[in-house]
């Protein structure tokens, strides 16, 4: 998401470079390839006006500051208006009601409503409360089936099916069975239209004066742009929204919808989802969206994800086996396993300070998302005794380590080399001390060599 966009601004920031001061000219000339970096990331017009006029009231005159450059200046600025605009902080669910909370989800047919459905239950469920799923959508054919499907698969509670039972009906139900059964929140999964029309309003709102919802959430396909924004106003106007949930963000290069959202229907942005798998639902952060937009990356969600999907444990023992100079190819299965729970390595690589400006460098490198896959199948194919001793791996059990796994021999060298490289690189450590933690990176961090020689993005099995 927003990648031309912040391709666009870094090139704006790098050319104001150098400047003792910015002048008006300076100035005129950033505004004025920042309003078309905005209007072609589809931004709504009047929230790019409104944009260009708060930064540039800020930027004129800005000399520099001890060591801040003007670009740098120009960055704060544009960061704190981007942070502005997109709602300046997150706004988290409001679930403070006598038990059950109902939530209404609504939005157009294809927005993606029913999988949202289901990762928010998913999401208050790991934050300790119990969910009930509710399907009002009798139009779409198996759309009740599949929310139960998908309630299944997270172990979510699900609300039976009736067949030929009207959504009011249904909602009455689903308030009922969750006050008996001692529920948290009820979420209500409603029909959605291939178009705004006056029938569905009608309907649900007839659901919503019945059920009197903490939360009306609005699920809006962030593909549609300004189409996406339009559709935000018309619900909010006729059935009260109280958050928009964006979906399909991974598949938006502009992201203009995001941007106006808020600007435009007064509705925060409550949630973002990044992909079709259950787990894809992550809080919206607006300062840390503008970090991402801006290339100072999101270090924040990087150490949240990490923290919440691996691990803790087997991270410390590991690192305490490689301290100590005791890492064998059990530990570096391990290691991939972690790496693996963490998701997208493309993503996560994006939330990294900087790492913007190396895009195409990543997309050259055409980061294979199966080569870890591939790489723990090589090390399963081993005995236990060669992978506590990788020493003993010669031809013939290289052949057979191969034969094993469905890869080739220089597939199995690869993994080795690369194990040889950080098994090396922490005996360094070992004798060095602490100081050795960055010098000792072959052609990483610390060596002054390019990103290539940092394992796991070295040597990997193509």
């Amino acid at each position: 998401m927003f990648d031309s966009l912040a391709e666009k601004l870094g090139g704006v920031f790098d050319r104001l470079a150098h400047r003792g001061a910015l002048t008006q000219s300076d100035v005129d000339s950033a505004m004025r390839e920042i309003r078309i970096a905005l209007l072609e990331a589809d931004v709504a017009l009047p929230v790019v006006k409104d944009f260009i006029a708060n930064i540039r009231e800020k930027a004129v005159g800005q000399a520099v500051i001890k060591s801040v450059t003007p670009s740098q200046m120009v960055v704060k600025i544009v960061n704190d208006a981007l942070i502005d605009v997109l709602g300046k902080e997150n706004e988290a669910l409001d679930l403070s009601a006598v038990p059950p909370v109902p939530v209404l989800m609504v939005g157009l047919q294809g927005s993606g409503k029913t999988t949202t459905s289901a990762k928010l239950a998913l999401r208050l469920k790991k934050d300790k409360k119990k969910v009930l799923l509710a399907s009002l959508d009798i139009y779409r054919p198996a759309a009740q089936e599949q929310l139960a499907l998908l309630g299944k698969q997270i172990s979510v509670d699900t609300l039976p099916i009736i067949v030929g039972e009207k959504p009011k009906a249904i909602a009455a139900r689903a308030m009922t069975e969750a006050r008996k059964g001692g529920y948290d929140v009820v979420i209500l999964d409603t029909a959605g239209r291939l178009h705004v029309d006056l029938n569905m309003m009608a309907e649900v709102a007839e659901v919503r004066t019945l059920v009197q919802p903490k939360e009306t959430l609005l699920v809006v396909d962030s593909l549609a742009g300004q189409d996406a924004v339009n559709i935000a106003r018309e619900f909010n106007e006729k059935i009260g929204v109280t958050g928009i949930v964006l979906t399909r963000i991974d598949g938006d290069s502009r992201g203009g919808a995001a941007l106006s959202m808020r600007a435009v229907t007064g509705c925060p942005i409550k949630f973002l989802g990044a992909g079709e798998k259950v787990e894809a639902l992550e809080p919206f952060h607006p300062d840390r969206l503008a970090g991402r937009i801006l290339g100072m990356g999101d270090v924040v969600s990087l150490v949240e994800t990490a923290a919440e999907k691996m691990d803790k444990a087997e991270a410390e023992r590991v690192a305490k086996r490689m301290v100590d100079g005791r890492f064998d190819l059990n530990d570096m299965l391990s290691q991939f396993r972690q790496m693996q729970k963490m998701g997208d390595l493309k993503g996560l690589l994006g939330l990294l300070p900087g790492m913007g400006k190396f895009k195409a460098q990543l997309e050259a490198a055409k980061i294979d998302e199966k080569i870890l896959k591939r790489q723990e199948a090589i090390i399963l194919s081993m005995t236990l005794q060669e992978r506590r001793n990788p020493d003993i791996i010669k031809a013939a059990r290289k052949r057979r380590i191969a034969a094993g796994c469905g890869l080739s021999v220089q597939d199995v060298n690869k993994l080795l080399k690369q194990y040889e490289q950080i098994a090396d690189m922490m005996k360094k450590m070992k004798k060095m001390g602490k100081r050795g933690l960055l010098g000792g990176l072959p052609g990483g961090f610390g060596g002054g060599g390019s990103m290539g020689g940092f394992p796991p993005f070295g040597g990997f099995p193509s």
